[in-house]
């Protein structure tokens, strides 16, 4: 049976899903794809909403007779993937096919820190012994030890890094528990497994294991096929860069605590030195102020009040180094730890050395801890490279990401040449089911009325379409500002991003049915809700990066150097792939409807507007803000 006749009205998918129908775009993805996965080569694919692309690349990459590897941008989608699709599909198509689900290593229960964890009080934080309790009783029921199975444990929780390992901690085949870890298990079943659910971050994790010459993290494959494609850039610049943060020095200090209580408590030496190392990391990171941040790292070396804080740890560190080499003799456990010591040493040592070219030096806090990165400017080569060492086919699909109809500019950022490459357009017919609105009379985006715009426009949208809205916003300020004005002006529930965590927040809007929701960038993609739960979106501005990231600062500055025009070559595309994204959130399925309003006048009033324009869907288009809130109200007679 061909692949044709897979998709047909008469095929076995038609067969098994009720209301299947056979779509041309979804075959021919689904055919290049198989070409690519029998004969090697690159295919390269945008799969409008609604095109079908999960069965496009599932079908081909479970008839062929090949290792495949599935990499997705996010764990939600990975467990969908695995739980939900591929089980219904192998009944479909009748194979019988071993899949397999693998996460990064902090996504399983480590028993050998739990353990030692209960028998020594961690923290003093009831919310930590609490969570404890619970993962201790997710402990006795558990086959997978994954982590996101366990009732009440959220992907922030407190108590994690007490209860998963790290790559730094890990003490592999020392290790009491070996025989029944969690990780090695879910690492041989994958090995085993003719289709892998893997994530893009244990791709690259992988990757850079593999060439600093250790033991692979999964097995490699014959074909990689890559969903949400258009995340793969920015997240290889991190794998192929190099970061150091308070956070894993805080990690190091915790364990080697443990060790402390529960094998020498005798050396009181040890406890004083944590102790000390403990206080400079957290001046460390005090120095830098108390709200979150990104800057130039180099600035920062300028500023001896930051030299000195650094400093301090790397001598504490030292001296740390040198009271372990004293225990030694007194625990099996210290061995691993003084490597660690070393290793963080090292890197803070290198963080003086900012004069390599190619790449940017900066820094981020967050509320409780600071990472300096240095990370690659391009990493084209680098992943081209890595394609040909491995010999296997490569397949890269997204709903964004093309760039006023081009796929060049994804191309380029990976150093792809595609054998077989394509531009699908949604089935929706996006002209009937939505319309978007750039209301007039708008004041402009830095302007300090903007706020006060944007919640008069909310009240009247949210009113329009009884709740069911979506309002994306660019900046943490702008939301919170606007949350201000909105949440006691409406009658409807509104739920902001930070109020707990993503997945509950969405799951209080989904059964609501009739609520806001407000978030940042987390929210702009990979969230999937359907039908009239969502009947609005409405976006502050288009999402360019700010101006003082100095990341894109050293990319832009890099693009000058080589004759190219910065905004052009690296502003623009990055900010209409993500406000495609935003966008995708509308319109779900061919009978959703709604209205997206886009609060920016640049896009009738700059010559770009017309590119982030041309790269949407071609839904209807008013200026007028009436006409939009009067398709709101009759929405449900447009769905009956």
């Amino acid at each position: 049976m061909s692949i044709t006749q897979y998709f047909s009205e008469n095929g076995p998918l038609a067969h098994h899903f009720s209301g299947y129908q056979p779509r041309q775009p979804q075959i021919d993805m689904a055919e290049a794809i198989d070409q690519v996965v029998k004969e090697g080569g690159q295919c390269v694919v945008e799969a409008g909403t609604g095109t079908g692309k999960t069965f496009a690349y599932l079908v081909p990459a479970l008839l062929n007779d090949k290792k495949v590897i599935i990499s997705t941008g996010s764990k939600a989608l990975q467990e969908q993937l695995y739980h939900r699709d591929l089980p219904e599909l192998l009944k479909a198509l009748g194979k019988g096919r071993k899949v397999a689900l693998l996460k990064g290593r902090a996504n399983y229960l480590c028993t050998y820190r739990l353990n030692e964890h209960v028998a020594h009080v961690p923290s003093d934080d009831p919310d930590v012994m609490h969570q404890l309790a619970m993962v201790a009783k997710f402990a006795t029921e558990t086959q997978s030890g994954d982590l996101a199975d366990c009732v009440g444990i959220e992907e922030d929780a407190k108590v994690l890094p007490y209860v998963n390992s790290t790559a730094d901690n890990c003490l592999g085949k020392d290790c009491p528990d070996f025989s029944e870890c969690y990780i090695r298990k879910a690492r041989i079943k994958a090995a085993e497994a003719d289709l892998v659910v893997i994530n893009h971050h244990l791709f690259f994790a992988d990757m850079s294991v593999k060439e600093s010459g250790f033991a692979e993290l999964m097995p490699t494959a014959d074909s990689y096929i890559f969903d949400e494609a258009h995340q793969l850039g920015e997240i290889a610049s991190d794998y192929f860069g190099e970061s150091i943060s308070t956070k894993q020095l805080q990690a190091l200090i915790n364990d080697l605590r443990l060790i402390y209580r529960s094998d020498i408590p005798d050396m009181l030496q040890l406890g004083k030195t944590l102790n000390k190392l403990e206080t400079s990391v957290a001046d460390l990171r005090l120095v830098f102020g108390s709200d979150g941040a990104r800057g130039d790292w180099r600035e920062k070396l300028q500023d001896k009040v930051i030299c000195d804080a650094l400093h301090r740890v790397i001598s504490n560190l030292d001296f740390l180094y040198q009271v372990l080499k004293l225990c030694l003799d007194r625990s099996d456990k210290i061995e691993h730890p003084l490597e660690r010591v070393l290793s963080f040493k090292g890197q803070l040592d290198r963080a003086f050395d900012v004069s390599l070219p190619g790449f940017s030096y900066w820094f981020e806090t967050t509320r409780r801890f600071l990472t300096i990165h240095i990370t690659p400017l391009d990493v084209s080569n680098r992943f081209k490279d890595m394609m040909a060492k491995s010999e296997a086919s490569f397949v890269f699909t997204s709903a964004t990401l093309s760039v006023d109809n081009s796929l060049a500019h994804f191309n380029a950022s990976l150093g792809l040449e595609p054998d077989h490459q394509a531009i699908v357009d949604s089935p929706f017919d996006y002209e009937s089911q939505a319309v978007l609105c750039l209301p007039r009379y708008l004041p402009e985006t830095k302007d300090e009325m903007m706020p006060h715009a944007l919640v008069k426009i909310a009240k009247q949208v949210i009113n329009a379409a009884k709740g069911r809205t979506f309002l994306l916003f660019t900046s943490y300020r702008v939301m919170h500002l606007v949350y201000e004005g909105l949440s006691t002006a409406t009658e409807y529930p509104v739920f902001m991003q930070g109020q707990a965590s993503k997945r509950i927040i969405l799951e209080q809007f989904v059964r609501h049915g009739n609520a806001v929701l407000m978030g940042t960038a987390s929210f702009w993609e990979g969230v999937d809700v359907r039908g009239d739960t969502l009947s609005c979106v409405l976006i502050d501005k288009l999402p360019f990066t700010s101006p003082d990231d100095p990341l894109l600062q050293a990319r832009m500055k890099d693009a000058q150097l080589q004759d190219k025009e910065p905004f052009d070559e690296i502003q623009l595309p990055l900010a209409v792939i993500a406000l495609k994204q935003g966008v995708g959130r509308l319109i779900r399925d061919k009978k959703d409807k709604g209205v997206l309003i886009i609060c920016d006048n640049r896009l009738v009033t700059r010559k770009y507007g017309e590119t982030f324009i041309k790269s949407l869907p071609p839904m209807s288009r008013t200026r007028d803000l009436d006409k939009a809130l009067s398709f709101l109200e009759n929405i449900d007679q447009h769905e009956n």
